[in-house]
C-alpha cells in the first residue's frame, strides 16, 4: 500500500462536456500573492503541473514564495492538504499547492481562445474545421490516445495530466471511468486521434458527422451521506472479522478514495490500493488489475513501471480486505490492543508505518469527528 504517488496509465468517460474556462489575467495575478512553503525536507519547482514534469529548482521549509495564478494538474498528497491544484509562482515554474500555506484564493492561469484551422480534403475544396481546447485531467497517470473510441483500439501516444489537446467533436465508444467522470463519450482530436472525454475539462463538442446520436452513460458520484451509508456494512463486519473499527475503516476509505471517486475504486472497487503480490490476491479479491505506471521517488526522479491492484466484487469485500491486511502485517500488532478504541488504535497504525503524512492521523480523526463516524463502531 503506502503513499507513494501512483499514477495509471487508464484511459476513462461522458458526452456532457464540462465547461472550460478562458480568463484573463487579474489584479491578483498580475501583483502575486505570498505563499509559505510547508515540507520536512524540500519541494521541488517544475516545468508544469506534474511529478513527471522537469525540475527547475528547490524550495524548503518555511521559504516565502510568490504565486501568480493556479492551474489543475496531477494530484498530490501534501502536509497542508490533498488537491490537484498546482501553483504558477513569478518565476514561470510551477509548484503543488499541496505543500503552500497561503491565504485567499489565486485567480485561474489564462489561457487563450483557438483559432479555426484549414484542413484540405479531397477531392472537395479545402474546409475549415474548427477545434476546442481541452486540458487533461489524470490522477492515475499518462492517458492513452487511440486510433478509434475504445479501450481496444491501438495507442497512438499518450498525454500527461495539465496536457492540451485540440477537441474536434464527440463520439460515444466503450465506457470509461476516468478522474473527470465516468462516461461513453470519446472525444476525437484534430490529428485524427480519440481521447476518453473522462479524463478532459472542455467546452462542449458537437456529435462527429456521420455518428450515431446515443445518450452516453454517465455514473453518478455518491454524495458523502451516500457513500457513508453504502461503507457501514463492510466496515462493521471489517470489525467483527479482525477487530479494525469501523470508524477507522470508512475515514481511510474517504481520505485514500477521495469518497469512492478514485478510478481504482471505481474501476476495481479497490478503496485502499491493496496491491497484488506475486499475482496472488487472497480470498477476498476476485484477481489482479495490471496497471503501467509512473512512481517518483524522494529525489523527485519519476520512472515508468507496473503495478498489480487486487479487485473485488463489491466495496464490503474491498473494507473486509482492508482489516485482513492489517491484521495478518506483523507491524500493525501494537494497534490490535485497541480494537474498541479508535483513535489509539489507527494512531498505532500510522506509528507503525502506515502512511508517510505526518498530518495522516489528525486528518483521519478529523474525518471521523466531521462526519459522526464514531456511531458506527458497534461495541458502543
Amino acid at each position: 500500500m503506502g503513499f507513494r504517488t501512483r499514477m495509471l496509465a487508464v484511459p476513462l468517460m461522458a458526452l456532457t462536456a464540462g465547461a472550460g474556462l478562458v480568463v484573463a489575467p487579474g489584479a491578483a495575478e498580475a501583483a502575486g500573492v505570498t505563499a509559505t512553503v510547508k515540507v520536512s525536507s524540500s519541494l521541488k519547482t517544475r516545468t508544469g503541473p506534474s511529478l513527471t514534469a522537469r525540475v527547475t529548482g528547490s524550495l524548503r521549509n518555511g521559504q516565502k514564495v510568490t504565486a501568480v495564478c493556479r492551474t489543475t494538474g496531477q494530484s498530490i498528497r501534501g502536509s497542508v492538504r490533498t488537491t490537484s491544484q498546482w501553483d504558477r509562482l513569478s518565476d514561470n515554474s510551477y509548484v503543488t499547492h499541496a505543500y503552500l500555506q497561503i491565504s485567499g484564493t489565486l485567480p485561474l492561469c489564462a489561457t487563450t481562445t483557438p483559432q479555426a484551422v484549414p484542413v484540405k480534403a479531397k477531392p472537395k475544396p479545402a474546409a475549415i474545421v474548427t477545434y476546442k481546447i481541452g486540458t487533461v485531467r489524470s490522477t492515475d497517470g499518462a492517458v492513452n490516445i487511440r486510433t478509434g473510441p475504445s479501450t481496444a483500439f491501438p495507442v497512438k501516444r499518450a498525454v500527461v495530466s495539465g496536457a492540451k489537446v485540440q477537441g474536434v467533436c464527440g463520439v460515444v465508444g466503450s465506457m470509461v471511468n476516468g478522474t473527470v467522470r465516468s462516461t461513453t463519450q470519446w472525444n476525437r482530436l484534430s490529428d485524427g486521434g480519440y481521447i476518453s472525454h473522462a479524463y478532459v475539462v472542455t467546452p462542449t463538442l458537437h456529435l462527429c458527422p456521420g455518428a450515431a446520436p446515443a445518450v452516453p452513460v454517465t455514473t453518478p458520484a455518491l454524495t458523502p451521506d451516500q457513500f457513508i451509508k453504502a461503507a457501514v456494512p463492510g466496515a462493521q463486519k471489517g470489525w467483527r472479522e479482525y477487530g479494525v473499527p469501523a470508524s477507522v475503516t470508512i475515514a481511510q476509505a474517504i481520505l485514500e478514495s477521495g469518497w469512492g471517486r478514485s478510478s481504482l475504486s471505481v474501476t476495481d472497487r479497490n478503496y485502499f490500493g491493496i496491491k497484488c503480490q506475486n499475482g496472488k490476491y487472497g480470498t477476498l479479491a476476485k484477481g489482479c488489475h495490471v496497471y503501467n505506471t509512473s512512481e517518483c521517488d524522494k529525489a523527485g526522479n519519476c520512472f515508468a513501471t507496473t503495478a498489480s491492484f487486487r479487485i473485488y466484487a463489491t466495496m464490503a469485500n474491498s473494507f473486509r480486505d482492508h482489516g485482513n491486511f492489517l491484521r495478518v502485517n506483523s507491524r500493525y500488532k501494537p494497534a490490535f490492543a485497541y480494537t474498541r478504541d479508535a483513535n489509539k488504535f489507527i494512531w498505532q497504525v500510522w506509528k507503525a508505518g502506515y502512511a508517510t503524512d505526518p498530518n495522516y492521523y489528525t486528518k483521519i480523526t478529523t474525518l471521523m469527528a466531521s462526519n459522526q463516524l464514531y456511531q458506527y463502531d458497534i461495541w458502543k
